[in-house]
């Protein structure tokens, strides 16, 4: 509102107290609601002036258990995250329904700027998976930046005379439908990539969706699967150790914190390069000013040199964009990703 605009609204508000004076006495509940009810028509608040002060509460929620790829960007990202800000920045796991219940949460969530969701490629991905999804990716978010992007691996454990995607292949091919493999959910990369390879390698290993890459990697930690597809931040520790094997990355060269570990194109198949995208978004509605003083802590952040190799070193591309580009991404990204699952006849969940 221009200050003529505020000028011309002062002036009918105070002619409508002037009227309503003469009720003051008979009325005055009613009299103190015109009060409330003018000065918000004619303070209401500039949305130029709309920032998150040092006393909010941030709550990043992430669709997944703790231990994933996800989590674990939220959790490199709270600190810098709260310092830049001058606020408090808590993460909440919401897992569940391969992420749906958290992100629903957040598209229900009052669109302050207090309440944001941190998630993956899941969040193209299951608009093409489910055959109903609690929120539209393009109506209910308005994005704030995109994130760190990770490779997606293949692991085993350690020991069990499996060492390559051939041994995978030759073992799938001897015991047809026995092998099966844990991924962090429908709907994730790591899930697509084994269906991917899958297809190609004309294998067939049965998925056991968990509710992200911790507790997907437990499963294989413990036998409970045979193979591994997750997201790397979730797995390389582990690899690094020796506890795990990695058979395969799907990156286009090697990574350089796990030289030993071949991937995907040089194994001999070449169209296998997904990776884990991560987005930041907030409800739509959230006041343009707040969103763009949330993209613009994320870049200050992710520009600084110690943060960037954090993120490497724990298995994230260091890449980041801001909220045209995490709109382009998604905008890319939910055909692409439609396509993919008609392709590979991937079933609906219901």
């Amino acid at each position: 509102m221009n200050r003529c605009g505020v000028y011309a609204a002062f002036c009918g508000n105070v002619i409508a107290l002037l009227f309503t004076s003469a009720l003051r006495r008979a009325a005055p509940l009613y009299f103190a609601s015109a009060i409330s009810v003018s000065l918000a028509t004619t303070f209401a608040i500039n949305p130029a002036a709309a920032q998150l002060g040092p006393s909010a509460t941030i709550r990043v929620i992430v669709p997944f258990a703790p231990a994933g790829s996800s989590d674990t960007l939220a959790r490199l990202l709270q600190q810098p995250l709260q310092q830049e800000l001058k606020a408090n920045v808590i993460v909440e796991n919401r897992a569940g329904a391969g992420t749906n219940i958290g992100t629903a949460e957040v598209a229900r969530a009052n669109p302050d700027g207090t309440t944001l969701l941190l998630t993956s490629s899941a969040f193209v991905v299951n608009p093409a998976l489910y055959k109903s999804i609690p929120y539209d990716p393009f109506k209910d978010f308005a994005p704030i930046a995109a994130l760190p992007v990770a490779p997606n691996i293949f692991a085993v454990k350690a020991g069990g005379g499996v060492n390559s995607l051939a041994d995978v292949v030759s073992r799938a091919k001897a015991n047809p439908g026995k092998l099966n493999y844990a991924s962090p959910g429908n709907g994730t990369t790591p899930q697509l990539t084994m269906e991917l390879f899958k297809l190609k390698a004309g294998v067939e290993i049965t998925n056991i969706p968990y509710n992200g890459g911790g507790p997907a990697t437990q499963a294989l930690l413990t036998g409970t699967v045979d193979i591994l597809s997750t997201a790397l931040p979730g797995a390389q520790s582990q690899v690094q150790a020796g506890v795990m094997k990695g058979i395969a990355l799907t990156t286009k060269e090697r990574w350089s914190t796990l030289p030993d570990v071949p991937t995907f194109v040089e194994s001999g198949y070449p169209d296998i390069t997904l990776t884990t995208e991560h987005f930041l978004l907030a409800p739509t509605g959230t006041p343009q000013p707040v969103l763009d003083q949330l993209t613009k802590a994320v870049l200050a952040v992710m520009s600084g040199k110690e943060i960037k190799d954090r993120v490497r070193q724990v298995g994230y591309e260091p890449i980041v964009g801001d909220a045209a580009n995490a709109k382009a991404l998604i905008a890319k990204d939910v055909p692409f990703f439609k396509d993919l699952v008609k392709n590979a006849k991937l079933p609906q969940i219901e």
